[in-house]
């Protein structure tokens, strides 16, 4: 956490405004404004739709994309220890930057990029609150230009899943123990009415439904109008007096790939608090090919 805490101004004002438990997790545009040029600071995009870099970026932005730069290409899985290494390395990131993350579709990409680099122990990374969205609503400054760091010699340490991911024989005994989930896709998903967000092609699993016993809260009800996350006493009445999670609670979320439970995974760790959250990526692709894997359709939990 130094190279977070070292950086001026950081917490935020206008994050802090918001109550967050640990504001210090994001930026606000006009932070990131005044400091686009910092040489601790590197910036990452991540983006559902990868070509969007091209069209145009914050200055001194690079592209990490999900598709070839996180995941493994034959595995489902993540990429191994040797090529996070070398992916942070190539993009002159170490354990004396920052990275901010951002994104497109409400940093939902952003999120999940950040909650990979956890897996990995990289601790010195924030979210711009808004994403890419705010930035160009604001007519902020964007380029085409790529941008070229030295490359480090950064060390990565072995990748540890235990604390903020959970697989399936995990998701299934948490369902068991009647302990909480959050399902954070579509409303239509969750009633197995779709497969897929709707407008997106109906394909990756064979069932529709839902995990016995998980709670329906889409994702993005997390984020306002400006893409920003909404203050801690708005989500606080959605996740603990609409559902009634506690910050003890152990919680489990997911989605469809894992890329939508990791933005609601962000908010209950890091703006609400809460200590026991892991995002299930196998998600609603895993579960529902499982043999038996017990599923629930409908609108009753």
């Amino acid at each position: 956490m130094s190279a977070i805490t070292s950086l001026p101004g950081l917490p935020d004002p206008r994050v802090a405004a918001k109550g967050y438990a640990h504001p210090e997790r994001l930026v606000s545009t006009e932070w990131l404004a005044a400091h686009l040029d910092h040489p601790s600071v590197r910036l990452l995009e991540c983006n559902e739709d990868v070509l969007l870099y091209s069209v145009e970026h914050i200055p001194g932005a690079q592209k990490l994309d999900w598709h070839i730069d996180l995941n493994d290409a034959v595995e489902r899985d993540y990429i191994s220890q040797p090529a996070f290494e070398a992916l942070l390395r190539a993009k002159g990131i170490d354990e004396h930057t920052t990275v901010v993350f951002y994104g497109d579709k409400n940093n939902w990409w952003a999120t999940y990029a950040f909650w990979v680099f956890q897996l990995y122990g990289f601790d010195n990374a924030v979210v711009l609150d808004g994403g890419r969205a705010k930035w160009l609503a604001e007519d902020r400054t964007t380029t085409t230009d790529v941008p070229a760091f030295a490359p480090t010699s950064y060390v990565a340490p072995a990748r540890n899943d235990a604390a903020i991911r959970a697989f399936l024989h995990e998701t299934r005994a948490h369902m068991d123990a009647g302990k909480p989930m959050v399902d954070v896709r579509s409303p239509q998903e969750y009633t197995g009415e779709k497969l897929h967000m709707p407008d997106y092609p109906q394909e990756g699993t064979l069932r529709g439904g839902h995990i016995p016993g998980a709670r329906s809260v889409p994702w993005a009800r997390a984020a306002a109008a400006d893409g920003s996350f909404k203050s801690a006493a708005e989500l606080r009445a959605i996740y603990e007096q609409e559902i009634g999670l506690s910050p003890t609670d152990e919680i489990v979320t997911y989605c469809r790939i894992g890329e939508r439970s990791s933005h609601t995974w962000f908010v209950l760790t890091y703006l609400l608090g809460f200590q026991h959250v892991r995002n299930y990526d196998g998600s609603w692709t895993e579960w529902g090919n499982a043999v038996r894997a017990p599923i629930r359709q409908g609108e009753t939990a």
